[in-house]
């Protein structure tokens, strides 16, 4: 392993100019400080990462809170993550991932122990438990997410509730009046997961403004449960004619009950999906949708936390504007 030492030597440099080249805490002039950059380069040299934070009081590391419960798409969790960790290398991040469900005791122990600069929480709810100390707290953060309440904080998000007024204001349009949602698991909505009662918000405001009786009903995803749910919806409106999608374990099942009671799709039924681009296009009728913009979201979180830990940025909350791709999965409502 090559030593500041021996960067020194072949630079031709002391020790404490190498030292002051990596922290930036003196001047140094351009000529010795390409010289210096030069030899870290051919030589391979890495800085001690305990050392240079030390001499920085930067860690130079962000945590990100990614709870794994077994009611969310954890995929969709996953390829978040995979965005936060590749963006900030390039801004020279590392990425501390925390999964587990600690909520207020995860952020006191970041916050309090200095093992991150920043932090970016993801499986917001509305009113989130953590927030308070997050608002206490001097350390940067950012939610991927929105709660309830956004003052002092700064938040990136897909816009849910005109997701799901785009949802119904689509089928609207085909002529669809009887408008039922599949949602996600009864457990989602309990902890008043940000995401789910945004869209559900959304669908219901669309609803009224398009003349839509909807009917919403949690899930919990999976052949059975998904079964179970489009019985019950069925029962209480026979009528139906649209589903809305909101749980990525329901769309196949879904569409396989569907063809077992001999509901063409879209002939008969239409099926419009919030989830992920892969998960609609390789259903087995290709689904109209509205993709969740995963790399985006974690892309712009790592943006917004670098700003505010380089005193750049404020608080402040983005959200991304839906887009509807619309598939072989939708169509003109049948007539009765």
């Amino acid at each position: 392993m090559v030593t500041l030492a021996e960067v020194a030597q072949h630079a031709g440099v002391s020790a404490s100019t190498v030292s002051y080249v990596l922290s930036g805490k003196r001047s140094i002039s351009a000529t010795t400080r390409q010289r210096v950059e030069r030899s870290i380069r051919e030589l391979g040299y890495h800085p001690n990462a305990g050392a240079r934070a030390l001499a920085s009081s930067r860690s130079n590391i962000i945590a990100l809170m990614v709870p794994l419960r077994t009611d969310m798409y954890v995929p969709v969790m996953m390829e978040i993550a995979i965005a936060v960790a590749t963006t900030a290398r390039t801004h020279g991040y590392d990425v501390l991932l925390l999964t587990g469900e600690e909520g207020p005791d995860a952020v006191r122990r970041v916050a309090g122990s200095g093992l991150a600069d920043g932090m970016i929480l993801m499986d917001v709810e509305l009113d989130d438990e953590r927030l308070p100390l997050l608002r206490e707290s001097a350390q940067p953060a950012v939610l991927i997410g929105l709660p309830a309440d956004t003052t002092g904080l700064t938040c990136i998000d897909l816009d849910f509730k005109a997701t799901g007024a785009l949802c119904v204001e689509h089928l609207a349009g085909l002529g669809h009046r009887e408008v039922a949602v599949v949602g996600e698991a009864p457990a989602v909505y309990e902890r008043h997961t940000g995401f789910a009662e945004r869209t559900l918000d959304g669908l219901r405001s669309a609803a009224r403004e398009t003349g839509v009786r909807l009917l919403h009903r949690p899930c919990e995803g999976g052949y059975d449960a998904t079964a179970a749910t489009v019985a019950r919806i069925l029962d209480e409106r026979p009528g139906t004619t649209g589903f809305v999608v909101q749980n990525e374990a329901a769309v196949e099942p879904l569409l396989a009950l569907l063809r077992q009671q001999g509901r063409a799709v879209p002939e008969d039924v239409s099926v419009v999906a919030v989830c992920p681009e892969q998960v609609a296009v390789q259903a087995s009728v290709r689904l109209t949708s509205v993709s969740l913009p995963a790399q985006e979201m974690g892309r712009h979180a790592v943006e917004q936390l670098v700003a505010k830990l380089d005193g750049r940025g404020g608080d402040e909350v983005v959200l991304l504007p839906p887009a509807l791709t619309v598939r072989a999965s939708s169509g003109p409502a049948p007539v009765r």
